[in-house]
């Protein structure tokens, strides 16, 4: 299990490395979270994030959102710009002695404001679904995984 979260995350780093992000910072809600945001035009972007949910163990969670869907932006913007995103992926975890795991599905739906300075505030909800295991193969089954309600503060690159 170690060895796949290791490999997850440095390939989605090294695909990632090439290009320039969309914004980086941290999310808190069921733990603290690493985030990274990398633009995919206007309308797309990949959210990725890494962190320690209950600060029990480690997880990682990317999406592909779609950025203002239906063509629905918020309609109010004055100095800086609300978005609203909603996107899905997949999740990862284990316990810090890998004693358990989880991998399953994340869904994402959000809202964010982007100020006229490089800042950028978010609220969002991501349940995760999937197969959650131990060490001893004889606890397997589907459960709903961390992720849930986070605020997000991130650096927005201009």
């Amino acid at each position: 299990m170690k060895k796949i979260l290791f490999i997850a995350v440095l390939a989605l780093a090294s695909i990632m490395a090439y290009a320039q992000p969309r914004a980086i910072g941290g999310r808190l809600g069921y733990g603290a979270e690493f985030s990274y945001q990398h633009g995919l035009g206007e309308a797309n972007m990949v959210q990725l994030e890494v962190g320690v949910p209950a600060f029990a163990g480690i997880e990682a969670a990317c999406t592909y959102d779609w950025i203002d869907p239906f063509n629905a932006p918020v309609p109010w913007n004055e100095k800086g710009e609300w978005h609203w995103y909603m996107g899905v992926g997949g999740a990862i975890a284990t316990g810090f002695k890998f004693d358990y795991g989880f991998i399953g599905a994340a869904g994402r739906v959000g809202i964010e404001y982007d100020f006229w300075f490089p800042l950028q505030l978010s609220i969002d909800f991501r349940p995760t679904l999937g197969v959650a295991f131990n060490s001893s193969a004889a606890a397997f089954g589907y459960d709903v995984y961390a992720g849930g309600l986070g605020i997000g503060v991130r650096y927005k690159f201009q």
